[in-house]
């Protein structure tokens, strides 16, 4: 009773504070727990190379576990005002390069949102521009429900005073793997196909939230609290609020993505796992030229 009394004060407060039209920008950095290891031998996927190991050299440990990082911290800008927001990534990893050993290094970085992601809190509903394996998908659906429970903690981020507020769900996870594939050899092995692992995973998601900028909207995904969520945390990423800007001199407007093959969520799912198998399948069947190997690290979510 005591964080819902607190509550209604803040917001009968920031409410007379804010009752023009306002909008704002807030930027956010994320960081997400690889849970890997990188040994200094991989298994390779035929009998050949699981026999001999292959070496991962210092140099490419190095390389692949400073492109890991890269990948797992990332900013993001989101612009809002009280009914819509744009959630945009700042940042794209580079192509993958070959390094001095001859072996091209790529990652594949499964989950989260796409490219943009607009959010309207008062229809609830969403639509998500992202472009995958080379072809534009506006993904459009209905807000998740989050059943928040409003906890008496509370923190400041910055200037602002925060309420925590949590959830608790399940979801299935990929069991987080390295794996390098050796194409110089290739046997009836490779022919195999084994299903990832899976697992099913208790998630209590931790939301710090500031009804002193009194909208309904926060990062990625999140949203339905009585004020902007400036922190939040699933177990597995961080998402923490670096800099807020109320009603900016230049201004913007936020527009709803409108280009791409229109698809809702659950199509769009199957559309990528199957992408992703036959994309596997190709790593499989490749062969090497000159003695090249391909490496391929995939991070399960």
């Amino acid at each position: 009773m005591e964080i819902i009394v607190k509550l209604l004060l803040v917001v009968l407060l920031t409410s007379t504070t804010y009752a023009q039209e306002f909008k704002g920008v807030a930027t956010y950095k994320t960081l997400t727990k690889l849970g890997i290891d990188i040994d200094s031998t991989a298994i390779g996927t035929s009998k050949k190379a699981s026999a001999n190991g292959i070496s991962i050299s210092s140099e490419m440990k190095e390389q692949i576990i400073a492109q890991l990082k890269k990948g797992s911290q990332q900013t993001y800008k989101l612009s809002f005002d009280k009914q819509q927001s744009i959630y945009k990534k700042e940042e794209k990893l580079a192509a993958p390069q070959p390094n001095s050993s001859g072996v091209n290094i790529s990652f594949s970085f499964n989950g989260g949102e796409g490219d943009v992601l607009y959010k309207n809190t008062k229809e609830k509903r969403y639509t998500s521009s992202s472009e995958t394996f080379g072809k534009l998908f506006l993904i459009q659906d209905e807000l998740q429900e989050h059943d928040w429970k409003l906890e008496n903690e509370t923190k400041n981020i910055g200037e602002y005073t925060c309420y925590k507020a949590t959830k608790t769900f399940t979801r299935t996870e990929t069991v987080s793997t390295v794996t390098s594939f050796s194409i110089n050899d290739k046997d009836e092995d490779d022919k195999e196909k084994k299903e990832p692992e899976t697992k099913e995973v208790t998630v209590v998601v931790t939301a710090w939230y500031t009804p002193q900028i009194p909208v309904s909207t926060g990062p990625s995904i999140y949203h339905g609290l009585p004020g902007l969520i400036l922190e939040v945390n699933d177990g597995r990423t961080t998402t923490v609020c670096s800099k807020i800007e109320i009603n900016p001199k230049d201004g913007f407007e936020i527009k709803e993505p409108k280009k791409g093959k229109k698809v809702n969520q659950e199509e769009y799912d199957k559309i990528i796992r199957k992408k992703s198998e036959e994309q596997m399948e190709q790593f499989r069947s490749r062969r090497g030229r000159n003695g090249e190997g391909v490496q391929m690290i995939r991070i399960g979510g």
